[in-house]
This record gives C-alpha cells, sequence and structure tokens, in this order.
C-alpha cells in the first residue's frame, strides 16, 4: 500500500502545529521544517481545514493551529479522509479499470480486507501519540524560544 504525497504533508503539518500547540505557526514556518513547497502545502492546510483538523487566521497575525486537541485527531481518520479518493488497485477504480476479472477476483476483497486492518491499526492512534514526549521530532519542529539574559 502506498500513501499519497498528500497524506504524508498533511500528518507533518498537524505534527507540526501540535508540537507548537501554544501559538499559530505559518505555512512558511511548516514549509521550511517539513521540507515542502508552499504552494502544495497550501493545499494541504486547506483540505485539512476543510475536513475540521485546522483552523486557519488569515491576515497580518494570522497563521494556522489545530481545530481540536491533539487527542481527538485520530491518524485513521485523517488517512481515511485524505485516501477517500485514491483507489489501492485498479481494481478500485471507477474510471480506467480494465481488468477483465473484476467482478469475481477474489485477490479485490483480500486487498480491501488488509487495506481496512491498516486503518483500524491508524483508528488506535491519536496525533499526541505520535507529538507528545517525542524529544527528536520537538527539537526539529519547535523553534528555540528567547532567553533573558541573567
Amino acid at each position: 500500500m502506498r500513501i499519497t504525497k498528500r497524506t504524508n504533508i498533511a500528518i507533518r503539518v498537524l505534527m507540526f502545529c501540535g508540537a507548537n500547540a501554544d501559538r499559530l505557526v505559518t505555512k512558511s514556518e511548516i514549509a521550511a521544517c517539513c521540507n515542502t513547497s508552499e504552494s502544495h502545502l497550501a493545499q494541504v492546510i486547506n483540505r485539512l481545514a476543510q475536513l475540521g483538523f485546522l483552523h486557519t487566521q488569515r491576515g497580518r497575525s494570522g497563521g494556522i493551529t489545530l481545530a481540536r486537541p491533539m487527542n481527538e485527531i485520530v491518524i485513521g481518520d485523517v488517512f481515511r479522509q485524505l485516501e477517500a479518493n485514491v483507489p489501492i488497485a485498479e481494481c478500485f477504480a471507477d474510471v480506467d479499470n480494465t481488468c477483465p476479472l473484476v467482478d469475481f477476483c477474489r485477490l479485490k476483497l483480500a486487498i480491501a480486507d488488509a487495506a481496512e486492518a491498516f486503518y483500524a491499526h491508524l483508528d488506535e492512534i491519536p496525533l499526541n501519540a505520535l507529538v507528545c514526549d517525542n524529544v527528536q521530532l520537538l527539537d526539529v519542529f519547535v523553534s528555540p524560544r528567547c532567553m533573558n539574559p541573567a
């Protein structure tokens, strides 16, 4: 099974926002830390906001933040919603399906069952399990705060 680039970036965005839950973050910050273009990132952020995972605020002091607490964002939900229109194999596609076995192929059923098992496993993982106490992730995603001189 292959995950789309959009879903991969979406999880990075959610982790970045979770790591910086105390403030609004900017698209340029995320792009720099997540190694992606701002234009591609804008599409992903827009979709995550439409789905209710992110809250966006426009304007000079705008930015992005999680729309709900990390423990309420389930990774399986994110994957399902972002991957919903992406067929796993040709036989799952509504158009461009040329397989002559589609009506009686048992492999299609096996693949569908495997995909559901994959999503079911991700249903057990909230966003906070990916972010909290992940020191190395936080080192990358959280910029050092200015310290007052002693």
